[in-house]
């Protein structure tokens, strides 16, 4: 009869790192972990949970990033309806992996059900838990990614903070895990990706737009597309600020809020409004061509508020707060919630805005950062000698 594991001995583990990936934004800032972890020779596989999958999508994704496909894939995750469906089946599913490789590390990164999933996987195997993005607080206790980023925090053996802000945040809850002042790979992501972006994209081209002569607008929170009201104030203010600065409003509508506009009765409404140009999202590189080119971003998108900062480009944040106060303390983004009165203010306020802020997120050196870290807790000799930081 065979031994039931539950949880794993210090001797039974291997040196190797695991990366759980499962959302485009978190298989976005991973993918300079990964490429840094392959080019130093430290063994690894990646994990995608599929919480976000479609073949197409994904395979593009994965294609324009120039990396390796995912080593595993946990299959029927996308289908799960409910918060705790989709964590059980991510958790099952990394669990297996994990008792199959029994990695020494795994890096999780960010606040969706999928680092949440690793993260409680990794743990309950006492398998040690590396956070990208630790210490990212919004306070907002409404949203579900506020839950996962504390709860991460809290069983994680490294956190990666990206600043003094989230560092604090850390050592005023009494984190136990080692913190570690890394920078955000969502820097290096941006940079490296938009060189690519620069070759590959002719995004502008086909949507008929101009360099600085447009807005973009993303939006897929709970809490502004699974409500009608928001969603609709949200958009006329979009609309009537569109027409106020004479600038176009391009709408990448994620797959969920389209499907909510249906379900609202909402898509031939939001057609017809004056100045918003509705389209189906687009691929990674062509939203960073037209991110890094427009003159003003409307979002509700942690990922998007970062890249707009780091490109220069103003946003409108359609949320009442933001775990990046960062931005807002350097004038770069400013919070408007789904107020129509509130965004027109606010569009107007950061078109008037200096666009000269440093971006608050380091020099693009947070995966060498991280993997300093990794490389030393699997004993390799793949350092960099980086000069990486340790808050403690």
């Amino acid at each position: 009869m065979s031994r039931e594991i539950k949880i794993l001995e210090e001797s039974e583990l291997i040196d190797e790192a695991g990366v759980v990936v499962g959302t485009r934004p978190g298989i976005i800032m991973f993918a300079p972990i990964i490429k840094e972890l392959s080019r130093r020779g430290v063994p690894h596989f990646v994990i995608h949970t599929g919480q976000h999958y479609s073949p197409n999508m994904d395979a593009r994704l994965f294609s324009d990033l120039e990396l390796e496909d995912a080593d595993y894939r946990i299959d029927g995750v996308a289908e799960c309806k409910t918060h705790g469906g989709q964590t059980a089946r991510m958790l099952e599913g990394v669990e297996r992996i994990l008792l199959d490789r029994r990695p020494k590390i795994l890096l999780v990164g960010g606040d969706a059900n999928t680092n949440l999933a690793g993260a409680l996987a990794a743990r309950k195997l006492r398998i040690q838990v590396g956070h990208v993005e630790a210490g990212e607080r919004s306070y907002d206790w409404r949203m579900p990614e506020e839950h996962n980023r504390v709860v991460i925090d809290h069983i994680s053996d490294h956190l990666f903070a990206t600043g003094s802000i989230a560092i604090d945040n850390l050592q005023r809850e009494g984190i136990r895990g080692r913190i570690h002042r890394t920078g955000n790979p969502i820097v290096d992501a941006s940079l490296q990706h938009a060189e690519i972006a620069r070759r590959k994209s002719d995004a502008l081209g086909r949507l008929g737009v101009r360099a600085g002569g447009y807005s973009v607008v993303t939006m897929h929170r709970e809490e502004n597309v699974d409500d009608k009201s928001a969603l609709r104030s949200a958009l006329q203010g979009i609309s009537e600020a569109a027409v106020q600065t004479a600038l176009k409003a391009v709408f990448l509508a994620h797959p969920r809020t389209l499907k909510r506009l249906d379900e609202f009765e909402l898509r031939q409404w939001a057609d017809g409004l004056t100045g918003l140009e509705l389209h189906e999202a687009v691929g990674y590189l062509d939203f960073l061509n037209l991110l890094a080119h427009a003159r003003l971003v409307y979002t509700d998108s942690g990922g998007v508020q970062q890249e707009a900062c780091i490109h220069n480009v103003p946003c409108v944040t359609l949320r009442d707060n933001t775990e990046w106060t960062e931005t807002l303390d350097i004038g770069a983004n400013r919070l408007a919630g789904c107020d129509p009165a509130k965004i027109l203010e606010t569009t107007h306020l950061a078109l008037r805005s200096s666009r000269q802020w440093q971006s608050p997120f380091g020099d693009g050196t947070a995966a060498q950062n991280i993997i300093d870290v990794v490389a030393r807790e699997l004993g390799s000799s793949t350092l960099s000698g980086s000069g990486l930081m340790a808050a403690r």
